[in-house]
């Protein structure tokens, strides 16, 4: 499929290159090449205007931000990831996986990817190594734009779904062509794709990517997961969606991260034999709470995602930990001490995968430098613990705890933070123009 160093090889009859880099929402965008330019992308001589990763969720340039002023092109270099191929195209074609740096050959920090790469060589400097794995929850529909959603048909009985079914093998069974070619695909993008599962919601599955030792992998992954689903879904007339919350009255879409840390020696520094894990695990579950409502807005960042931290759904909306407790933020899952690991379970599906990962890392080596002591954990159902500190629970309160934040400065690239800024108040005020259905129907006649 590939060579070595990552070009597409003319025998795939490739036409077409689209060189991409991810924008602060996790969304791909570059341009189309022709093949014969292939070679010159490699070599990085491919340029991108710096402000296509900085537009608004439309794909709206950002009046308020300051980074792309004039509008300069930036350098593409290719990220280390082979170029792939592309699904539901008319010509076969490819995508080349890039990131940004400046005229100067200095990463450019309003690119994520830059983001999460230097919180990781933090680690590096204190000789340790992130190991992370990712699941992505999301759901299968049936969407005509201008209608509400549907619950899919199942392919083999024609019927449609009409109930949730948490570990439902018949619900898997029904979708398995599906899921097989999720497979498929993710296996030729190297990948790690584990265990699949049918989710609380109806027509919501859960695919779980293995561990690796290197955080921009991980990342990387998720993002390629993502449109391997869709494209998947497409060529089979369903959507899939990664939305937070698409159906009010269903479970939400998590992105739940898995993370230890390994010494020098391959040893998780995270186990000490106990059942309890090491100080340093929990120096670095005390991080991850101090920073957790401040980066929220990494862990939700868009105006839905708020309606996924419904009290019961397992979503969590306090700043908490425990031990085997899914209703909690932070939870340590049980099993060998051998593979001790926090599971951060805060952010929606909807989330940037590269800030997510960097506000989980950047979290944990906050708790680890300062030597933070983690409170008791939590071992009841978080929602009735009244004492617990809540998550901002709305989308502009979580801009306003970002924004003002006295820690945020300290874990992230200030040119991440600034452009972060003002796309999401650019987005919020969007939002807050528009006047809705349920607005009219509740006001226009009677008020």
């Amino acid at each position: 499929m590939t060579t070595t160093n990552g070009m597409v090889e003319s025998a795939n009859n490739t036409e077409y290159v689209y060189v991409a880099a991810g924008d602060i929402n996790g969304l791909l965008r570059g341009k189309r090449i022709p093949f014969n330019q292939m070679e010159k992308a490699e070599n990085g001589a491919i340029r991108l205007p710096l402000s296509i990763l900085g537009v608004d969720i439309w794909g709206a340039d950002v009046i308020e931000s300051s980074q792309c002023n004039g509008d300069i092109d930036a350098i593409a270099r290719p990220t280390g990831r082979a170029a792939y191929p592309l699904l539901n195209t008319s010509a076969p074609s490819s995508l080349l996986p890039v990131w940004l740096y400046t005229e100067d050959n200095e990463p450019y920090y309003g690119d994520a990817r830059h983001v999460l790469d230097y919180v990781s060589k933090k680690f590096k400097a204190l000789g340790l190594t992130p190991v992370m794995a990712t699941e992505l929850e999301f759901y299968l529909i049936d969407y005509t734009e201008g209608e509400t959603p549907k619950p899919p048909i199942r392919p083999k009985s024609g019927l449609r779904l009409n109930k949730t079914s948490i570990l439902s093998i018949n619900d898997l069974l029904q979708f398995d062509e599906f899921l097989d070619e999720v497979y498929e695909q993710c296996k030729k993008l190297d990948i790690p794709v584990d265990a699949a599962l049918a989710e609380n919601g109806c027509g919501q599955f859960e695919i779980n990517l293995l561990h690796v030792d290197d955080p921009l992998k991980a990342a990387d992954d998720a993002i390629l997961f993502k449109q391997v689903v869709k494209s998947v879904a497409t060529r089979r007339k369903l959507t899939a969606t990664f939305m937070a919350k698409p159906f009010g009255l269903q479970s939400g879409n998590g992105f739940h991260v898995h993370c230890s840390l390994l010494d020098k020696d391959g040893n998780n520094v995270f186990d000490d034999g106990s059942e309890e894990g090491s100080d340093i695990l929990r120096h670095a579950v005390a991080g991850l709470l101090k920073t957790m409502s401040d980066c929220t807005l990494l862990f939700a960042p868009h105006v839905n995602s708020y309606r996924r931290f419904t009290p019961g759904t397992l979503a969590p909306n306090n700043v908490s930990w425990g031990y085997e407790n899914r209703t909690a933020a932070v939870r340590i899952p049980g099993g060998d001490s051998q593979a001790r690991r926090i599971e951060h379970r805060v952010s929606g599906a909807d989330a940037n995968p590269y800030l997510v990962c960097s506000a989980v890392l950047a979290g944990m080596l906050y708790g680890i430098e300062n030597k933070l002591e983690a409170p008791e954990p939590v071992n009841s159902i978080t929602y009735n613990e009244a004492e617990l500190k809540t998550l901002p629970l709305d989308w502009l309160s979580a801009i306003r705890k970002f924004e003002s934040s006295d820690v945020i400065d300290s874990l992230f690239p200030s040119e991440m933070i600034e452009l972060l800024i003002a796309v999401k108040k650019q987005e919020a005020k969007r939002f807050a123009q528009q006047v809705t259905n349920l607005e009219y129907l509740t006001y226009l006649q009677d008020v």
